[in-house]
């Protein structure tokens, strides 16, 4: 199937775009060791987003995989994984901001380094959601796919170097229309001393609405609930 949209981000890239429901969002790891921090939005009413408590405890669970679903704050599906070559992606770290790059891997700014200085995931957020009207207030807790992190009995998180290798694919259908914002900027906990994001492919493919007996459905109650409120909103808007 030809892509609708192909694009390489390299370095510490960042994109938005709004996908409509029922489209494919597939994302490549290049060269293993990526990571992709994302926010999600209703498209059409923007102060519906990505909830990250929701998606957790509706669903039982501290990490994502497929087939599992993004749950928005306002009891509806966002988005369902439909593939899911790593198994792991971390829910819970957030993204990096200038002073943590900072201190981490040195002065490196636009005035001496032009198009290779060091981006930040705050930062690269804020670019994209202004293009759209948002703003500060409309940071949320994000996604890192890609990227592992465990806790031990204690509580203490450690990032997993290694989760994902070069060619694995994660792939995220749209259960509505969705803003996508995205960055490729390293995870905050990535102990990588040298500054060093990876690309990643992005690609946006047509597909189908999915059926109730739908895995991402199936695997929890939680989910059948959800979609069902997307069915009536999408009946009742349409």
């Amino acid at each position: 199937m030809k892509p609708i949209l192909e694009r390489t981000l390299s370095g510490a890239g960042m994109w938005s775009g709004i996908i409509s429901r029922g489209k494919r969002l597939r994302l490549t790891d290049l060269e293993g060791g990526a990571n992709v921090g994302m926010l999600l939005y209703n498209a059409l009413e923007r102060h519906e987003r990505y909830n990250m408590p929701d998606t957790l405890k509706g669903q039982h669970i501290f990490y994502l995989r497929a087939p599992y679903c993004l749950h928005s704050d306002m009891g509806r599906l966002l988005a369902s994984i439909v593939r899911d070559d790593c198994g792991w992606h971390d829910t819970v770290c957030g993204h990096s901001d200038a002073a943590r790059v900072l201190a981490k891997y040195g002065e490196h700014n636009y005035q001496e380094a032009r198009n290779e200085w060091y981006r930040n995931g705050r930062d690269c957020f804020l670019i994209e959601l202004a293009k759209w009207g948002l703003g500060k207030k409309d940071l949320v807790p994000n996604l890192n796919w890609f990227s592992k992190v465990v806790a031990d009995e204690a509580g203490k998180l450690s990032f997993v170097s290694g989760n994902s290798k070069a060619g694995d694919i994660v792939e995220l259908r749209f259960e509505v229309d969705t803003l996508v914002v995205l960055n490729t900027c390293q995870h905050p906990f990535d102990p990588d001393p040298v500054y060093h994001p990876h690309p990643v492919k992005l690609e946006v493919l047509q597909g189908d609405n999915p059926a109730t007996d739908d895995p991402s459905f199936a695997i929890r109650p939680e989910n059948v609930r959800a979609w069902e409120n997307n069915e009536t909103y999408h009946s009742l808007r349409f």
